[in-house]
């Protein structure tokens, strides 16, 4: 797969039909100026809300501060920080370019979103709240053992540095090579991963989270510039329609759809969702650092409902993209596009912008993440007595490795059709037997300590097994790796089940406070009689869903 390699029809615009991939001196002021002002302000705010905190007599210790941003972010910002780590370059390139291949049914993957995210704020988002966990992993030795924190410690920091990290650097360097064909993608790939690198190893969780905010209002506000001129460039809704066909215009495919069958939705893009939503690191560590659990549920349902505005803002686009430039050879670069063939000169500056801030965010996000990991679940849990000024350290030295690490594989990634097809293929193989391992041990006291980690320890290589067999080494996948993703977590569920049975039973002193009761749900509800409907979560939820249900049903 070569990025740049564009071949546009007649019509389009710029010079004898080709958009004019040129980036101005006012285009290259804009960009500059915001990169600046989006590096600058998180690390002063950041530093003031500290004080502020201090000053209001929330405490909390340096490594707290520096991973968890002292545990005070307010609904707004966690939203929006869930939304950014969300977005990254490959919601712009990727979403669009999976459209202008399968249409709107890439849709899936956002409208199950949201109602992932319901699941999460009912039934798992409490169990960490009250765990006061720094990771996910520590999560796991409180409820089962230390084995199974380092178990999937150590895939964290494996999902962080070459899937979630790397494809987040290959979108960039995909708009660089646009732009600069002349450049190496390794070039691009670092330079954008130094941008990202310089407040996250000086700020924290507290620079990230503001960062993310701001890059999230920024990108949301590009998408709508992009959906209004391709909307205003193409002939008619209508006309569009039919170019694109009633099949890439609709959210449901045949069972035997090469790219996402509708069984798939269940099998595949639920499970992962799952994943990501409830059980990635990368993620959950914004609502980790909620002031209480009411911020955790709001920002995440606000989440949700932004997370359904994607079909507008960014797959549409692709989709309108088919009656513009019917003959593109590379689908991924449907995005840079329309940006400059459609855009004024200063505005698509600003778009780029929030393009390589979005992709950034989503970087300083991985880095972050990856350096709590190591800190928290290596260091402090073999070296306990190690002080805060080292922790923080050392989270800061992480995050340089991890960004080495993903520099040098991000090149890797041109390999696959479309960058969605790259992430999502890969997380149908590795992620089904995390999902088990954290949503059973909720749901059924039973599970053991054994059990969660012969899971992780089995069926994790056999996923990567599974996936160099049948999607890397044949010329064609030999299996839909949604309909994969449903296998491995069938099979995990046996084994999981099966082990927990045949060995004794856990202690209900460590099960207990991590296992799902129906008096939790009893007592929340008499808690709930005086909350009002707007700050309910339950109706913010039914909300939620209604809207999801509408835009499905719409599409369908």
């Amino acid at each position: 797969m070569t990025a740049a390699a564009l071949v546009l029809p007649a019509q389009a615009g710029g010079e004898g039909g080709m958009p004019n991939f040129t980036v101005t001196a006012l285009d290259l002021t804009v960009i500059i100026a915001y990169l600046l002002l989006s590096r600058i302000i998180p690390l002063v705010a950041s530093s003031r809300m500290k004080k502020k905190a201090k000053a209001g007599g929330h405490e909390s210790d340096e490594s707290e501060d520096y991973f968890l941003g002292g545990r005070n972010f307010i609904w707004p910002f966690v939203a929006l920080s869930l939304v950014a780590t969300n977005m990254s370059g490959a919601t712009f390139v990727g979403l669009a370019g999976g459209a202008y291949e399968q249409g709107i049914s890439i849709f899936a993957y956002e409208w199950m979103s949201a109602v992932i995210l319901v699941i999460f704020v009912f039934f798992i988002l409490p169990f960490y709240l009250r765990s006061k966990v720094f990771t996910l992993p520590e999560y796991l030795e409180k409820r089962y053992d230390r084995r199974s924190r380092m178990a999937f410690a150590g895939f964290n920091l494996f999902a962080n540095m070459f899937i979630d990290m790397a494809a987040a650097l290959f979108a960039g360097a995909v708009i660089v090579k646009v732009l600069y064909p002349g450049i190496p993608m390794i070039v691009s790939v670092a330079a954008l991963a130094l941008l990202a690198a310089i407040y996250t190893v000086i700020g924290g969780l507290g620079a990230v989270m503001i960062s993310d905010s701001i890059q999230a209002t920024v990108t949301l506000i590009g998408g709508v510039i992009v959906l209004v001129a391709t909307f205003n460039a193409i002939e008619s809704w209508d006309a569009m329609t039919k170019v694109a066909g009633d099949e890439k215009m609709s959210l449901i495919l045949p069972p035997d759809h090469p790219d996402l069958p509708w069984p798939g939705l269940i099998t595949g893009v639920l499970v992962i969702g799952l994943y990501y939503w409830t059980t990635n690191q990368l993620v959950v560590q914004r609502t980790l650092g909620a002031r209480s659990l009411d911020h955790g549920r709001w920002g995440s349902l606000f989440a949700g409902l932004i997370k359904l505005t994607f079909l507008f803002l960014f797959i549409l686009p692709g989709v309108m993209a088919l009656s513009l430039y019917p003959e593109l050879e590379e689908s991924d670069t449907v995005f840079p596009t329309l940006v400059f063939d459609l855009l004024p000169v200063g505005l698509r500056g600003l778009i780029l912008a929030a393009v390589i801030a979005a992709i950034t965010s989503t970087v300083d996000s991985i880095l972050n993440s990856a350096s709590t990991i190591v800190t928290m679940d290596f260091v402090k849990t073999f070296r306990p007595d190690t002080s805060q000024r080292k922790l923080v350290f050392t989270g800061r030295v992480a995050t340089v490795v991890a960004l080495v690490v993903a520099i040098v594989w991000a090149p890797f990634i041109g390999q696959f059709d479309t960058l969605y097809e790259y992430l999502q293929s890969v997380l149908s193989f590795l992620v089904p037997p995390v999902v088990v391992v954290f949503l059973a041990g909720i749901a059924w006291k039973r599970i053991s300590a054994t059990a969660a980690f012969t899971t992780l320890v089995v069926m994790q290589p056999l996923g990567v097994v599974g996936f160099v067999v049948t999607q890397v080494l044949p010329e064609e996948p030999t299996i839909q790796f949604l309909y994969a993703s449903g296998i491995s977590l069938a099979l995990s569920v046996l084994l999981i089940v099966v082990v927990s049975l045949v060995g004794p039973s856990p202690d209900e002193e460590k099960t207990d406070e991590f296992t799902w009761k129906n008096s939790y749900w009893t007592a929340e509800s008499k808690e709930l009689k005086s909350t009002p409907v707007w700050a309910n979560y339950r109706y913010l939820s039914i909300g939620l869903l209604a809207v999801t249900a509408v835009i499905v049903v719409l599409f369908a």
